[in-house]
């Protein structure tokens, strides 16, 4: 999609043919009878069935294409539901078969975003804790509370540092 490339099966087969090279290098005394990769990469779709790889292959004429929680009509063109063509919008698109219903939604927050909200909340919260168990007299010590503050520094005293002389 963002090579903008339309996908042809001869583009899909050279694809499949670059992963059974590289299968038959790691492999080079073949794969048993009963592995799921040989089963895929060797034998047509209609064997896999069975399978759970057999669970993500949709026939073309059973397929239903979802986007935004509605389903595509077939020979509706995307820009119809869409928008225009020059529009700059991304949507996710799913492929069910007919009959099936709209797939699951997506989440709202990424896995990222409700990671980075759990430690938030966590650090705040123990942050409450913290200040739940300290003592209320702690603020006396600051130099914010101090009631003679504001004599010091019209007198100029704030900086004066003398051994045993205490302000």
């Amino acid at each position: 999609v963002q090579k903008k490339i339309a996908l042809t099966i001869d583009c899909i087969e050279d694809k499949i043919n670059n992963v059974r090279g590289a299968v038959t290098m790691a492999y080079p005394m073949g794969l048993p009878d009963w592995d799921l990769a040989r089963m895929a990469l060797d034998e047509p779709i209609e064997k896999l069935k069975g399978t759970y790889l057999g669970g993500s292959v949709i026939d073309a004429n059973d397929a239903s294409l979802w986007a935004c929680n509605k389903e595509f009509l077939r020979g509706q063109l995307v820009s119809d539901r869409l928008g225009s063509r020059n529009e700059k919008t991304k949507v996710i698109a799913k492929l069910t078969t007919k009959g099936a219903g709209p797939p699951a939604r997506e989440p709202i927050v990424s896995e990222v975003e409700r990671n980075a909200m759990s430690a938030f909340y966590f650090k705040r919260q123990e942050d409450l804790k913290q200040l739940a168990q300290a003592d209320e007299d702690d603020y006396l010590n600051s130099e914010w509370a101090d009631p003679k503050g504001m004599k010091r520094n019209l007198q100029g005293l704030n900086d004066v540092k003398a051994p045993g002389l205490r302000f």
